[in-house]
C-alpha cells in the first residue's frame, strides 16, 4: 500500500456470484464507515483492516460483508449503485475509454457479466472459483484470530492455528452443491471430491415440501421441528431397543424420511417444521460422512467446513460434527469458520494486486467492536505495504 498521504483509491468491492447466493466483500475507510451498514446489510461482523508501512501513517479501514439471493440480483446491483461501491474499482486505461474493473468469482461472474456492464458500466474481472475459495480460507486461517472453531453440545471451542502446521487440510465448501478440496499450501490444492446434495438441495426440496419462500425462513422452521416424526430410527425397527452388535443406538437414523412411506398420511399431514428439520439433518449427515471419508482417503487430520449452507446454524454444525465424530470413531473433528460464507469473495478481494493481503503480519490484534444490534467481535488486521 502507498502511505496515507499519497495513496491511490482503494479497490472497494469483490463479488462471488453463486447459483443460490451473491456474496459481497467491500472496503471502507474508518472515516466513511457507518454502523447502519452492518445492521441492515451485513450478515457477519466486519473486519478492521490497517495498512501501510511502519514508517508511514496507517490508513485504517474495514471490510464489510453482505449477501443477496441470486434470483434477486437486481437488488444487489441497486445496493452497489446506492453505495457507489463500484466507483472505487481499478481503472484500466485503454484506447478510447477508461474501464472500471471489479474482481468477481463464481459461475455467475460469467452468466451475469453483460448485466453488470449494462447496469453499472463495470467489467467483471473473473477469478477462478476454486482459487478464490482456497485463498479466502488460507487468508482467514492465517490472518484472523478466533476464526476456526469446533462445535459440540451447543458450545464453540476456538482453535489457535499454528501457521507452520496448517497444511495439508480438507476444505469442504457447502454452497448450492459441495466441493471438497485438499489444500497443500498457498495456491496448491486439488478438488478431490464433492456432491450435488448441498444447500441448493435443502432450499429446493424445502421450498417444494413446505412452501417456504426463502432459505432463512426454511432454516428458522428447522429450529422448532422434530425430525423423529418423519425419520425412521433404529428403535422404530427394533422395538425401541439398540442394535448393539453393530454399535447402533435406538436413536440413530435408519432411514431419512422413512416414516413418510405410511399409506395413512399425505404431505399436508406433516408439519413444515418437521420436514425442514429432517431435510437439514439428512443433508448435513451425508456431507459430514462424505467429508470424513475423503479426509481418511488422503490421510488428512483437519477438516474445515465453509459455505453459506452453514450460516452459523447450531443444529447444522452439531449434525456435521456428530457425523464426523461418529464415522471417525472419535479420531477426527469438524472445524468451522466464523466467516464461512465469504471465502470466495474474500479470495477475489485478495486478488487485487495493490491490496497487499499476501504481506499480512503474523501478529494480529483482536478488539471488541460494539454494534447497534449486538456486541460482536471485530478483528484488526495489520497489513504491511509493498516495497
Amino acid at each position: 500500500m502507498l502511505p496515507a498521504e499519497s495513496r491511490a483509491p482503494m479497490p472497494h468491492l469483490a463479488i462471488d456470484i453463486g447459483g443460490s447466493l451473491i456474496k459481497l466483500v467491500y472496503y471502507s475507510r474508518n472515516g466513511d464507515w457507518l454502523p447502519e451498514d452492518n445492521k441492515i446489510w451485513s450478515s457477519k461482523e466486519s473486519l478492521g483492516v490497517s495498512n501501510g508501512e511502519g514508517n508511514h501513517p496507517l490508513s485504517e479501514g474495514r471490510l464489510h460483508f453482505a449477501k443477496f439471493e441470486t434470483s434477486k440480483i437486481n437488488d444487489c446491483i441497486e445496493f452497489i449503485r446506492s453505495k457507489q461501491l463500484h466507483v472505487g474499482g481499478q481503472h484500466h486505461e485503454v484506447p478510447s475509454k477508461n474501464k472500471i474493473i471489479i474482481k468477481a468469482t463464481g459461475g455467475g461472474a460469467f452468466k451475469f457479466t453483460d448485466l453488470f456492464k449494462e447496469k453499472l458500466g463495470i467489467v467483471l474481472d473473473k477469478e477462478d472459483e476454486m482459487d478464490c475459495l482456497v485463498a479466502g480460507a488460507n487468508f482467514l486461517l492465517k490472518a484472523v484470530q478466533r476464526e476456526a472453531f469446533f462445535y459440540m453440545d451447543g458450545q464453540k471451542q476456538f482453535v489457535q492455528i499454528d501457521h507452520k502446521d496448517l497444511y495439508p487440510y480438507l476444505l469442504v465448501n457447502i454452497g448450492s452443491g459441495v466441493s471438497m478440496i485438499k489444500v497443500d499450501g498457498d495456491g496448491k490444492f486439488e478438488r478431490v471430491s464433492g456432491t450435488s446434495v448441498g444447500g441448493g438441495t435443502f432450499w429446493g426440496l424445502g421450498r417444494l415440501l413446505t412452501k417456504c419462500q426463502s432459505f432463512d425462513e426454511l432454516l428458522e422452521l428447522s429450529h422448532v421441528g422434530n425430525n423423529r416424526v418423519i425419520d425412521m430410527l433404529v428403535g422404530d425397527i427394533y422395538g425401541g431397543t439398540d442394535y448393539a452388535k453393530i454399535g447402533l443406538s435406538s436413536t440413530n437414523i435408519a432411514s431419512s424420511f422413512g416414516k413418510a412411506i405410511s399409506v395413512d398420511k399425505e404431505l399436508e399431514d406433516y408439519q413444515p417444521e418437521d420436514i425442514s428439520r429432517s431435510l437439514l439433518r439428512m443433508i448435513s449427515n451425508n456431507i459430514g460422512q462424505i467429508a470424513y471419508l475423503n479426509a481418511l482417503r488422503y490421510g488428512l487430520k483437519r477438516i474445515f467446513f465453509g459455505g453459506f449452507f452453514i450460516r452459523g446454524h447450531a443444529y447444522t454444525m452439531d449434525t456435521i460434527s456428530v457425523a464426523v465424530h461418529y464415522w471417525s470413531k472419535g479420531e477426527a473433528q469438524a472445524m468451522f469458520l466464523r466467516h464461512e460464507g465469504f471465502l470466495g469473495a474474500l479470495g477475489a478481494f485478495a486478488s487485487y494486486e495493490r491490496h497487499g493481503f499476501d504481506d499480512l503480519t503474523a501478529h494480529q490484534l483482536a478488539q471488541l467492536c460494539p454494534r447497534r444490534e449486538s456486541c460482536s467481535e471485530g478483528i484488526l488486521i495489520c497489513v504491511h505495504g509493498r516495497k
